[in-house]
């Protein structure tokens, strides 16, 4: 924290040492011995480097200033840092995110299975129980983190309630032969980017469209590349407001701070998103005490019989 590396590693070494003992005291307190340990480390180093009084007057006192400031600056940033990143905040920020996308899903789906129901009655059965089933995973609690294939799954029949509505406009390449099922991610990473990518990709078009999807594991890191067609002018579309982007983004910094990543680039007809999460499973997590799926919350039994019943009043809807 001095202006000399031999006073920065002073520093660091003590509190080093006395870091689970500091983690204890109330932040003022740890505070006040940190700025202690500052003086008193200029001092020491000060008086090693200048046994003879060589240096010009006020040296040592610029020094201390100096480590003051630096501490300060760093304490108000990890400070800031951990109340960011508290528990009860985090969680709040999550339910927050996920809230802004079950509009958007709800909405969608509903109008692809309204514009079955006289055309194609049965197949409008079939899509109302399969919004059923993803209406139960919107309704559940959100904040932990699931198995890769459980949200690959949620895409999949998001999408094949798109194809019902778009027909041969929409076309999904799959390719996750190398996909790491049990890989854990944010509930709903993947499917606001889907819904991006049939808005704003495949419905300003006038020929049939491709959204691929690329899932595979790489030197542990878990890769997630969406691509889907690109215009300039997006017909009679708005353009993007990167909202599901920065939901997205968001939501992974909150789980994983900076092991996260996603990146979005325009080619010269794809637009294209990357995402990149830590390899982490249920099983590791649980080898280590770190808890990360949650099991079924109070309730949810009975959640359960009302999405049951929620799913035969809609078939049952369906044939009348």
């Amino acid at each position: 924290m001095t202006t000399t590396p031999g006073g920065l590693l002073l520093v660091l070494a003590v509190l080093w040492a006395a870091s689970p003992w500091l983690a204890r005291l109330p932040f003022r307190a740890g505070a006040g011995l940190i700025a202690l340990v500052t003086i008193l480390a200029g001092r020491v180093v000060f008086a090693v480097m200048d046994p003879r009084g060589a240096l010009p007057e006020g040296t040592l006192l610029r020094w201390i200033l100096f480590g003051l400031l630096a501490v300060g600056i760093l304490l108000y940033y990890f400070r800031l840092r951990a109340r960011a990143l508290s528990p009860a905040i985090t969680e709040a920020r999550l339910q927050a995110l996920q809230a802004r996308i079950r509009p958007h899903f709800l909405f969608n789906s509903i109008n692809a299975v309204l514009s079955l129901m006289r055309s194609d009655p049965r197949r409008a059965e079939v899509a109302l129980e399969d919004m059923a089933d993803l209406f139960r995973v919107l309704m559940r609690d959100n904040r932990d983190l699931t198995p890769l294939e459980d949200e690959v799954e949620l895409c999949r029949q998001y999408l094949e309630l798109e194809q019902l509505r778009l027909g041969d406009r929409l076309t999904v390449d799959w390719n996750v032969k190398s996909m790491p099922a049990d890989a854990l991610v944010p509930p709903l990473m993947l499917q606001p980017l889907l819904e991006n990518a049939v808005y704003h990709g495949i419905e300003p078009l006038s020929t049939p469209g491709t959204v691929s999807i690329n899932l595979f594991l790489s030197r542990g890191v878990v890769h997630a590349i969406l691509k889907n067609p690109y215009r300039a002018t997006g017909g009679n579309h708005h353009s993007g407001n990167k909202m599901a982007l920065a939901n997205v983004r968001e939501r992974l910094a909150l789980h994983f701070d900076a092991e996260a990543s996603l990146e979005s680039k325009v080619a010269k007809d794809s637009y294209e998103v990357h995402i990149r999460i830590p390899y982490r499973t249920e099983a590791a997590n649980s080898a280590t005490g770190v808890p990360t799926v949650t099991g079924p919350l109070p309730g949810a039994e009975g959640d359960r019989s009302r999405d049951e019943s929620a799913r035969i009043a809609i078939a049952e809807a369906a044939r009348g």
